[in-house]
């Protein structure tokens, strides 16, 4: 029988939670090298709702979840879980704590079976004290009986396709029993009926009482699952209000309410023939029939939210990933690219999202990264390297990009995030390309860079170069582009040309 002083305080911490939430921050600040990512952010989470998190690639939302996760700790601000404040110091931590998170990127370890992932910590033991595998077994048809989930507990995880990884995700989160239970982007990798059989297991798991953050960018989802929703912007608390208060359009706005300003210039410049012609280009299970030109002096913005497979049609046209069927012609005429040097033979160049594992060469030093390019197309003569060329040409668009480094023998991995970006659009700049494909290319670069970087890729096209610039910042997208192509889960949404563009637009094509 519970005291009366128990059942007092019980009664206390219920009042307080159905108050402030079963989660509760405040002044949320997280500043990482050169980037602000969290500015004095606030949410509340009550116990039996979800609560949508909603905001641009870049708004925040990511990274409050990893600090309340444990993954991140915070420069300022203050976390309350069930009314009292606490410090998530560790993912264990945070876990023990009654919070869960499903990652957007899968964590689940490949050469283990299911059940051992799923209770990685927690197995249970025989009187000898050895992993009983026959009862984890067991636990594990049991938590997928509940959930309506129909996998092998044995099975191993390297075995399962990306959708069947996500649903074991979801059942180790649930099997904490948490009070919270982050979702970051659960559906990215399912099936429509994948995501029906998802909102049910959401909405057993509100029935129980608990209080749900889910990550998404598909507007329909955030009808049909979430009762509160939260816009963040550039890093800062927008606001908060009820699903069932607010329209898609009015979202959206709160989404994407930035001023376009002088930061992207766009200077027009003629534009020719057609130089680039994809057609049905399509990678199985990652994007399908994706269809466009790119013709000379064009600039072609291409916008899209989490998971739409931007990069991956990048990455395709330039060989890194090969797409399986369509077509690709340049100057009319159908090229076979499957590796970047058929890419560069034809006049391309790339600009990698990825700057740390796909760009720079690391331990290498800013002279070698910059004429990495050159020297397989220009500046060799009789088998030498022109030394002397390069550098005068390497150090002089250093200046121009304001790479800040001692010298150009300074070995890249020292370097900021920044100017190691700096590095790289440096080297593809000097090829002089036909072709160039940008993804992301301001990512990490100050203000005063950026504005630069801008008027070179002006004067390129002013040269006749076709540019395809991949960038989540839509003003970016808006300032510099002649067109935009949207992408929505790896097929083509729709184009809008310059004169019709605007941030509305760009997000309704984008989160169809």
């Amino acid at each position: 029988m519970v005291s009366p002083r128990t059942a007092a305080a019980i009664d206390r911490v219920k009042t307080t939670i159905d108050r402030e939430g079963v989660l509760s921050i405040s002044g949320i600040r997280k500043e990482f090298p050169g980037v602000l990512a969290l500015d004095n952010v606030q949410l509340r989470i009550r116990p039996g709702t979800v609560h949508a998190l909603m905001g641009e690639n870049g708004a925040g939302k990511s990274t409050l979840m990893k600090i309340i996760a444990g993954v991140y700790q915070p420069d300022a601000g203050e976390i309350r879980l069930r009314g009292q404040v606490v410090a998530l110091k560790s993912p264990l931590d945070a876990l023990e704590q009654g919070i869960s998170m499903i990652h957007q990127e899968l964590a689940l370890m490949n050469w283990m079976t299911v059940a051992e992932n799923i209770w990685i910590r927690r197995e249970p033991t025989n009187r000898l004290g050895l992993i009983d595998h026959a009862k984890m077994a067991q636990m594990t048809a049991d938590l997928f009986a509940r959930l309506n989930i129909g996998l092998d507990p044995t099975v191993q995880v390297s075995e399962l396709t990306v959708a069947q990884k996500q649903m074991v995700e979801i059942a180790k989160a649930v099997s904490h029993n948490s009070d919270v239970l982050i979702m970051d982007e659960p559906t990215s990798a399912l099936t429509e009926r994948e995501v029906d059989h998802l909102f049910a297991i959401i909405r057993d798991l509100r029935e129980r009482g608990i209080g749900i953050v889910y990550i998404t960018h598909k507007m329909n989802e955030l009808f049909e699952i979430a009762d509160e929703f939260t816009v963040f912007r550039d890093g800062k608390y927008v606001g908060t209000h009820n699903a069932s208060d607010v329209t898609r359009d009015d979202i959206i706005r709160m989404m994407v309410g930035r001023e376009i300003t002088n930061m992207f210039p766009k200077v027009d410049c003629p534009i020719g023939g057609t130089i680039l012609e994809v057609q049905n280009l399509t990678l199985p299970g990652v994007f399908h029939d994706v269809s466009f030109s790119l013709r000379r002096g064009e600039i072609l913005g291409l916008a899209g939210l989490v998971g739409s497979k931007r990069s991956n049609v990048a990455e395709a046209l330039f060989g890194v990933h090969p797409a399986e069927s369509g077509r690709i012609l340049i100057d009319g005429a159908e090229v076979s690219i499957k590796t970047p040097a058929q890419a560069m033979a034809h006049g391309m160049a790339f600009l990698t999202e990825d700057r740390k594992e796909t760009g720079c060469f690391l331990t290498l030093d800013c002279l070698e990264n910059i004429q990495s390019a050159l020297i397989t197309r220009s500046h060799v003569r009789n088998g030498f390297v022109q030394q002397r060329e390069v550098n005068a040409l390497a150090e002089d668009m250093a200046r121009t990009l304001r790479v800040k480094t001692p010298n150009l023998q300074e070995t890249v991995e020292n370097l900021s995030g920044g100017n190691q970006q700096k590095l790289l659009i440096a080297r593809w700049l000097l090829t002089k390309p036909r072709i160039l494909i940008l993804d992301e290319p301001t990512r990490g670069i100050d203000v005063g860079a950026k504005s630069e970087i801008h008027r070179l890729i002006t004067e390129l096209a002013a040269q006749g170069v076709a540019v395809l610039m991949i960038s989540s910042e839509l003003p970016e997208v808006l300032g510099m582009s002649d067109r935009i192509m949207v992408m929505h889960e790896g097929h083509v949404s729709g184009f809008l040309n310059r004169d019709e563009a605007d941030q509305v637009k760009i997000m309704s094509l984008a989160a169809k």
